[in-house]
């Protein structure tokens, strides 16, 4: 059998709003190359695994909770030369695939390649300037650098043979920073800012506190700060959203979470100046 150009994979838990959409907006790619589309269903206890299935994606059942797990598995099994990390609630123009394949053969000692995420129809007016300022300021260090600063995992491509492994012991940020750094360690990682996915915007319905506050510092900046200088998952995932309204208990998210997290950090700081301490007595 030929081996697939691309191998595309989509952790899913509980997708069936958004997967067939996605599974379609691949199946309507101009690439002329195989390609292969594999499904990771994280536990789903909706219609995700069978909606991929008619879709003819292959789909694979990864037990343990977490993306990182869920994406670990997904490329394990991949046969592709080029795997392609994107999400569930994610589409794509026509020619994303072939743009991905032009950038790796303009690019022949490159180990991945990036692009931009923009937000679906029915994001909050605040958010329109967001994806533009983050993915500029990437583009930007790119070109004076050499450096890509930050990748999103809707829409990273990376040469199987240069594949580190994801951290499975992250929650947030593991499937992006974390693996990010590794592939740079293996070779040059390029940000091609004209070749855009288009993602939900379910997460930022629930506001901008809730998304500055719990979505970006608790369950980012703060979770893979944690997670990596522990090498456990100390702080969970953040909550998963389904649909595109606004939840009630968002507020009541942002005190819960801010209170946790707190409480882990400053236990965490206190057990390592314990440990420092000890050691010079």
């Amino acid at each position: 059998m030929t081996r697939p150009r691309f191998s595309i994979v989509i952790p899913a838990l509980n997708e069936e709003r958004y997967v067939a959409d996605c599974l379609r907006s691949l199946a309507g790619q101009d690439f002329a190359g195989e390609v292969e589309v594999i499904v990771v269903d994280n536990n789903s206890t909706d219609r995700t695994a069978a909606i991929a299935r008619s879709f003819g994606a292959v789909v694979v059942h990864e037990a343990r909770p977490g993306v990182c797990w869920a994406r670990q598995r997904g490329t394990e099994i991949a046969q592709g030369e080029i795997v392609v990390s994107t999400d569930a609630d994610t589409v794509f123009d026509p020619g994303w695939l072939s743009q991905i394949d032009r950038a790796m053969q303009e690019h022949p000692s490159c180990v991945a390649v990036a692009g931009p995420c923009r937000f679906a129809a029915g994001s909050p007016s605040w958010a329109a300037a967001y994806p533009r300022v983050l993915f500029g300021a990437v583009s930007l260090v790119q070109q004076l650098t050499g450096r890509v600063l930050y990748v999103t995992a809707t829409n990273l491509a990376f040469r199987r043979a240069a594949w580190p492994g994801y951290n499975t012991q992250m929650t947030q940020g593991g499937d992006e920073l974390d693996l990010l750094r590794r592939l740079q360690r293996q070779g040059k990682v390029v940000f091609d800012r004209r070749n855009p996915t288009y993602t939900s915007p379910r997460r930022l319905n629930q506001g901008l506190a809730y998304n500055l506050v719990v979505t970006f510092f608790v369950y980012y900046l703060l979770a893979y700060w944690l997670n990596r200088v522990s090498g456990r998952p100390l702080l969970g995932t953040a909550p998963a959203f389904r649909h595109d309204v606004r939840s009630r208990s968002a507020v009541l998210w942002i005190g819960r979470v801010l209170f946790t997290s707190t409480m882990l950090a400053l236990g965490f700081v206190l057990f390592r100046t314990g440990v420092y301490v000890v050691g010079l007595i």
